[in-house]
């Protein structure tokens, strides 16, 4: 499967974007199926940090967990889901604009899937991520501009 690529230009530092977006507990203010994270080791979000992540896709809900892979603050990012039939892996990249006042927030999202993942990843779980990272994106902006 090819990763779903999206960018969106937000009015606020690097800094402030790259911190509120790799804070686990934030995620469900700005991402529309997350309806819970919980970190499960400590702040602050380190290389190996882990949480558990609850996302709801139709009426169902399915926990999962996250690691964070890398962080270079206040640039890039890059988790991995670690358990489960459907795996995430999020790749995010923040480019300053206008001298540090604005930044551009590329998402990339993939999935692998694992025995039943891997006929549930391409025709549900992608699709489902398709339609929601603009809405993300967008409520992400919102939040972060207000």
């Amino acid at each position: 499967m090819s990763a779903i690529r999206k960018s969106i230009d937000i009015s606020r530092s690097p800094e402030d974007v790259f911190d509120y977006v790799t804070d686990p507990t934030r995620l469900p203010e700005w991402q529309d199926s997350a309806v819970s994270a919980r970190p499960l080791d400590g702040a602050p979000v380190h290389v190996g940090s882990k949480a558990v992540v609850t996302r709801r896709m139709g009426r169902r809900e399915f926990p999962m967990t996250m690691q964070v892979m890398e962080l270079d603050r206040p640039r890039s990012w890059h988790v991995r889901g670690i358990g489960g039939p459907v795996r995430g892996e999020v790749h995010g990249t923040i480019e300053a604009l206008d001298g540090g006042k604005r930044s551009r927030v590329t998402l990339d999202l993939d999935f692998e899937g694992r025995g039943i993942g891997r006929v549930i990843a391409p025709l549900v779980v992608k699709p489902h991520a398709r339609k929601e990272m603009p809405r993300d994106e967008e409520m992400l902006k919102h939040l972060l501009e207000n």
